[in-house]
């Protein structure tokens, strides 16, 4: 009897050594960051960020760090920190926000929710490293007005070498595409509204 429980607790403690072995360690976890640019004036008074749409491919926890070659291949153990949509659309508002300031820009799923002069959209259809190890960032954005029934759309195709080698680089370069498509953005509300 002594002996059957001796061999019960060995074997439990070998299933527990074994689990505890094969578990991978947590995630480092990363956030893409707001970036500088330029300060533009003649803007809308409220703009609204309406939504930022990511190709599907790209709707995962894990960074996807390539789809070249016809395969997606993942950083296993180094993930978003938040939904993919939401971080890019919630970083897209602190940029123009920084670029616009006489206007007041705010998410459509904010808690805030003023009556917009204008509206943003972003389609972002690729966002990983190309074969070269640069960073491709391709997007369409879509900017409107209220009382205007006309849409200035514009595409992006941006490559960046990433700074650094790993994940950390590659989510620097984002960083930097997803500045100068506010850049852009900016800029075509701008031109817009003066042209109203």
């Amino acid at each position: 009897m002594k002996y059957a429980a001796s061999l019960v607790r060995a074997a439990l403690l070998c299933a527990t050594f074994l689990v505890a072995s094969c578990a991978s360690p947590n995630p480092q976890l990363y956030t893409i960051a707001p970036q500088p640019g330029a300060e533009l004036s003649g803007t809308p008074k409220v703009v609204e960020v309406h939504s930022v749409g990511v190709a599907q491919y790209l709707q995962r926890n894990q960074i996807v760090r390539s789809s070249d070659g016809y395969r997606v291949e993942l950083r296993s153990n180094e993930w978003w920190g938040e939904p993919i949509e939401a971080m890019l659309g919630r970083v897209l508002v602190e940029d123009l926000a920084q670029r616009l300031p006489h206007a007041t820009v705010f998410s459509s799923s904010s808690a805030i929710n003023p009556s917009p002069d204008a509206s943003v959209e972003l389609q972002v259809q690729r966002m990983d490293l190309d074969r070269d190890g640069r960073l491709v960032f391709i997007a369409q954005s879509s900017v409107s007005f209220k009382n205007s029934p006309s849409t200035g759309t514009r595409d992006f195709r941006i490559s960046l070498p990433p700074p650094s080698p790993g994940a950390e680089g590659q989510v620097a370069s984002i960083s930097t595409a997803v500045a100068q498509v506010s850049d852009g953005i900016a800029a075509m509300l701008t031109r817009k509204a003066r042209s109203k």
